[in-house]
């Protein structure tokens, strides 16, 4: 049987190019990795501290460096995690399935365009984008769409920069929904139900 692998993946701030490696569990594991860009202007780290995993990550929307972490098991077995800038609210690094992280990091570099363009950040990386999710979101929660597999239908909303998050107000469960471009316009148009993951 072939060793599980981990896709991580983040856009480089000096170039903006998309850096995406592949590493076993073991390897990830077994010592601390450094995953640079090609360019050589920047970095992602990744150190096992027992139960949880620390990053050191390259942030492409605030230009910084943020440091995160997550449990080992999370960061070994979810199919995917996003991780965010403190900042913006925009997402800065994947780690995951190959399939789950190249759409995600294909989604990120549409956003990143936008934010080159826009220049001036307002108060939403594209409001007319955040409005359509929103507006779709509210049409799900009329129809009792909304819930979290803890078995609970209450839950709170926070809207970020270019992301709005769910979270469950019963187990604390959280879901996040992009609402940066139009694909993910048309992902939460084709939902009928929103289904949160419980926490833990």
């Amino acid at each position: 049987m072939a060793e599980k692998k981990r896709t991580i993946a983040y856009i480089c701030p000096s170039c903006r190019q998309s850096v995406i490696v592949e590493r076993t569990i073991f390897q990830l594991a077994a010592a601390p990795s450094v995953l640079p860009c090609p360019c050589g202007q920047s970095a992602l780290r990744v150190e096992m501290l027992g139960d949880h995993m620390r990053l050191e990550v390259p942030c492409v929307a605030c230009g910084h460096s943020h440091t995160v972490s997550c449990a080992s098991n999370d960061f070994f077995h979810r199919r995917a995690l996003a991780f965010s800038c403190k900042t913006t609210g925009l997402d800065c690094c994947y780690v995951g399935d190959e399939d789950a992280v190249f759409p995600a990091v294909r989604r990120l570099e549409e956003a990143v365009d936008k934010l080159e363009e826009q220049g001036e950040a307002g108060q939403f990386l594209d409001p007319v984008v955040m409005q359509e999710v929103l507006g779709e979101l509210r049409d799900i929660a009329q129809r009792g769409g909304v819930s979290c597999a803890c078995g609970s239908k209450r839950w709170k909303l926070q809207v970020n920069y270019s992301s709005i998050d769910l979270i469950c107000a019963d187990c604390g469960g959280a879901m996040r929904i992009p609402a940066a471009t139009q694909s993910d316009i048309a992902d939460i148009c084709c939902k009928n139900t929103i289904r949160i993951k419980p926490k833990g």
